[in-house]
């Protein structure tokens, strides 16, 4: 196994964006998992529960992704999903690659994969996303 980091959206404007990226997220990994033979982590899912830093005040959200950006250094790639675009922080984080020579990889999730997050948007009543080329 390999082990990735995962960069997707995170931040929103509305709990229901924020939901929907977080299913996203929790996607992604999943691909990681099940059809790359990868160990993802995903610092923008971990680091912004209860607790641990908020999102949405600027500092911890700095601090988050400069923590993340750590990881890069003993991952053996990162990996960009981007059915839902590349967001500011995710341009960030190819920067950091390039500027360090790390590896990356820009992927989208499997059309099954599209299919049960466009499924879960349904059940909770969240608009659905347009997937991005």
């Amino acid at each position: 196994m390999k082990r990735v980091v995962i960069e997707s959206p995170y931040a929103a404007d509305t709990e229901e964006g924020i939901d929907l990226n977080e299913a996203y997220g929790e996607l992604c990994m999943h691909d990681c998992l099940v059809n790359h033979d990868e160990s993802p982590y995903a610092s923008h899912l971990l680091y912004t529960r209860r607790f641990v830093l908020r999102d949405d005040v600027p500092e911890d959200r700095k601090l988050g992704i400069e923590a993340g950006f750590y990881w890069r250094d003993v991952a053996e790639k990162s990996v960009f999903y981007k059915d839902l675009g590349m967001t500011k922080g995710m341009i960030q984080g190819v920067e950091d690659c390039e500027k360090k020579g790390n590896p990356y990889e820009v992927r989208k999730l499997p059309d099954d994969l599209w299919e049960q997050l466009l499924d879960y948007c349904y059940d909770a009543c969240i608009d659905e996303p347009k997937r991005r080329e």
